[in-house]
């Protein structure tokens, strides 16, 4: 007996398929794509063979759903993760930057409070092997500074850390096979 799916049965299915997609970020675009469409149809059709309801019961939800796409595409080891590598990769310059700066304007507050009406050339080696030195020029209180950058170090452990997190030497494993797997086929 085919049933209609009506436009609240239709946001249903899109919302199982918004989730499921979310969560599927770990695939390529590609695979994500056709992934969403397959859900959709299959859904589409099941509600009207058995039901809305019925049909998004029967799936279990987006993340088991996704749980096993992602097994069936990557394997059900460790794999790796680039929104870990994203977030990483994205806030560690964030959370740098704010540390490299709050310790140059302590060491520019150490310096007016002790002379509020400083004058000359002060320089703050930073946080040794992260951050190259801050030059503070002052006159009469009022203060410029130059330098204060990244050292090499610290491009070095931020790229290590976005590796690291996000697990990505298992991407070019799981390339390399996705590969060997399309040469055996064709």
């Amino acid at each position: 007996m085919t049933q209609t799916t009506g436009w609240s049965d239709r946001l249903r299915i899109e919302r199982l398929v918004w989730l499921l997609d979310q969560q599927l970020y770990d695939l390529p675009r590609r695979s994500r794509i056709a992934t969403r469409r397959e859900v959709r149809a299959n859904l589409l059709e099941a509600a009207r063979d058995v039901g809305t309801t019925e049909a998004l019961r029967r799936v279990g939800g987006s993340r088991r759903l996704a749980h096993r796409y992602l097994v069936a595409e990557l394997g059900d080891g460790p794999r790796h993760s680039l929104i870990a590598a994203a977030y990483v990769g994205g806030l560690t310059p964030l959370a740098l930057n704010v540390l490299f700066d709050e310790t140059a304007a302590a060491y520019r507050r150490g310096v007016i409070a002790a002379d509020p009406h400083a004058t000359g050339t002060f320089t703050w080696h930073g946080i040794g092997y992260l951050q190259d030195a801050t030059t503070f020029t002052f006159v009469d209180g009022q203060v410029s500074q130059v330098g204060g950058g990244w050292a090499p170090l610290t491009f070095l452990l931020w790229v290590v850390g976005t590796v690291a997190a996000g697990r990505l030497w298992r991407l070019v494993r799981w390339r390399a096979g996705r590969r060997e797997a399309v040469a055996q086929a064709g």
